[in-house]
C-alpha cells in the first residue's frame, strides 16, 4: 500500500494571473502558502485483480478504467496505465471551500500511482501533470497555482511566464517572523460553498480587457510587492495588501463577492482585522484575515463564525507510508 498527503493552499496575492489568458500575455504572479490541512490518497492491489475500485464520496466498481465515472480518476489511471487497484481519498477540508482541493486531489493521486508504480517523481512533474490533467486534457478553466502549491508546499512567490514554465522562489524570512505570520492569520468558514467554474470562466475573458485586465495587472504588482516587503521581515505589509487586492479581485466577475460575505469582511475590519480575503474563486469558502494577536478575540467575536485553526505546511505533497506490494494473495 501506498498512502501519500498533500496539502491545501492559500493565496495572498496575484490570483487570476495564473490563468493561461492573462500569464501568455503578460506573464502571471501569485505569493501562496500550503497549509497543514491534507488530502491523503491511497493505493493497493485490488483484491479481485480484474477490478478498479475508487472509494471517494461514492464508490466505483469497474472492470475497466474506461468505465469510470469520476473524470479525475479516469484521466490519471489512463495516463498512467495503471488498473486493478483499490483507491481510498479522504480529505481534512470538503471541496468548494476555495482552498483548491481539487488540485491536491490530481496532485496526490498521481503521486500515488507513480510511487506504486515504483517511479520517483519530482515536484516539478507532478505540479506539470497535474496542470496537464487539470487543465490540458479536463478543460477546466482554472490556473496553474494550485498545483504547483499542492506539490511543491511552503510559502513561495510564483511567476507564471509567457511560455507556460513556472517558476518557484521560497520567501525568505526570520524564523520567529515566519512563526507571527502564522499565528497573526486568522480563516473563518462562511457555511457557504460554491462552485469556481462559472465564475473563473467569466475572469477568464473579463482580466484580458479594459478595466479588468488593468486591476489583474495590478494585483500581480500587489504580489511582487508583498514578496518584497515579507523578504523584508515586514509582516504587517501582508494586512494592507491583502484588503487592497480584495477590493480589486471584487471588481474582475460577477459572484465574487455577495452581501453576507461583504458583511462579514466590514465586521472584521471594524474589529481589528488588518486585512482579508475571501480564499478561492468567489462565492463562497473561507474567509482570511490578518489579525494581529491582540485584536483576535475581538475579531472572533464579532463574526460568530466557525473558526478553522491552521499553519503553514512546508514539505508539500509527500508519500507517508510505503508497504510491501504483494506478488499474489
Amino acid at each position: 500500500m501506498i498512502i501519500t498527503r498533500t496539502p491545501f493552499r492559500v493565496s495572498f496575492a496575484g490570483g487570476g494571473s495564473d490563468i493561461p489568458s492573462f500569464y501568455e500575455k503578460h506573464g502571471g504572479c501569485v505569493l501562496s502558502t500550503s497549509i497543514n490541512k491534507y488530502m491523503y490518497i491511497s493505493v493497493h492491489p485490488s483484491f479481485a485483480k480484474m477490478d478498479t475500485i475508487l472509494k471517494y464520496s461514492k464508490t466505483e466498481i469497474v472492470g475497466d478504467v474506461s468505465e469510470i465515472n469520476h473524470a479525475y480518476f479516469k484521466e490519471v489511471l489512463e495516463m498512467l496505465r495503471v488498473d486493478g487497484v483499490e483507491i481510498t481519498s479522504t480529505a481534512d477540508v470538503p471541496a468548494g471551500t476555495g482552498l483548491g482541493s481539487s488540485s491536491s486531489f490530481t496532485v496526490g493521486l498521481l503521486h500515488s500511482l507513480y510511487s506504486y508504480k515504483g517511479k520517483f517523481v519530482s515536484k516539478e512533474k507532478l505540479a506539470q501533470k497535474a496542470c496537464e490533467i487539470e487543465i490540458t486534457r479536463l478543460g477546466n478553466p482554472i490556473g496553474k497555482q494550485d498545483q504547483y502549491a499542492a506539490a511543491y508546499g511552503g510559502l513561495n512567490f510564483y511567476q507564471f511566464n509567457r511560455d507556460g514554465s513556472v517558476m518557484v522562489e521560497p520567501i525568505i524570512m526570520r524564523s520567529e517572523l515566519y512563526s507571527e505570520l502564522e499565528s497573526n492569520l486568522m480563516m473563518f468558514y462562511t457555511g457557504q460553498l460554491h462552485s469556481a467554474s462559472e465564475i473563473l470562466k467569466e475572469q477568464g475573458v473579463n482580466i484580458t480587457v479594459g478595466d479588468k485586465e488593468k486591476n489583474q495587472l495590478k494585483m500581480c504588482e500587489l504580489a511582487r510587492e508583498l514578496r518584497d516587503e515579507l523578504h523584508m521581515n515586514n509582516i504587517d505589509a501582508m494586512g494592507e495588501i491583502l484588503n487592497e487586492s480584495w477590493k480589486l479581485k471584487k471588481t474582475l466577475a460577477n459572484g465574487i463577492s455577495n452581501p453576507s460575505i461583504d458583511e462579514y469582511y466590514e465586521l472584521a475590519m471594524k474589529h481589528g482585522a488588518m486585512g482579508g480575503k475571501l480564499l478561492g474563486a468567489g462565492g463562497g469558502g473561507f474567509l482570511l484575515f490578518y489579525v494581529p494577536k491582540k485584536r483576535q478575540p475581538e475579531v472572533r467575536s464579532a463574526l460568530n463564525l466557525t473558526q478553522m485553526p491552521m499553519a503553514f505546511d512546508r514539505q508539500g505533497s509527500a508519500v507517508i507510508h510505503v508497504g510491501i506490494k504483494p506478488d499474489s494473495y
